[in-house]
């Protein structure tokens, strides 16, 4: 089975996340969809009424996982065991803590002069 991850490749954080997951072991090809790129499939999600900002974004299989649920399935399916991918395995931690990450993320794009994803 393969999973599809869209990120914000502006972010420094979601950038270096994605890039440290261990992912093809677990569950094969693994694509990496920059939101902030023209990829007609990330355009398919937002004309579904998808928020670009909410949110990391990843498809497994036929469900589509959104905010503190993507990091969680993508936790749950990494081979990382550091202390962040245990964190965010906890539904409970992961709706406490994402907020939190997302806040990090506007804040270090508003630093660096970069517009929210549209």
């Amino acid at each position: 089975m393969s999973i599809e991850i869209f990120y914000d490749g502006e972010c420094p954080f979601c950038s270096a996340y994605v890039r440290m997951l261990n992912l093809q072991r677990n569950v094969g090809q693994v694509d990496l969809i920059d939101m902030r790129a023209n990829d007609p499939r990330f355009r398919a999600l937002v004309d579904d009424g998808l928020n670009p900002n909410a949110g990391m974004v990843v498809r497994y299989g036929q469900t589509n996982y959104v905010g503190a649920e993507a990091v969680r399935i993508l936790s749950i399916l990494s081979q990382n065991g550091g202390a962040f991918t245990w964190l965010m395995r906890s539904p409970h931690r992961a709706a406490i803590i994402y907020p939190v990450l997302r806040a990090c993320r506007n804040g270090a794009l508003r630093l660096l002069g970069r517009k929210q994803i549209t």
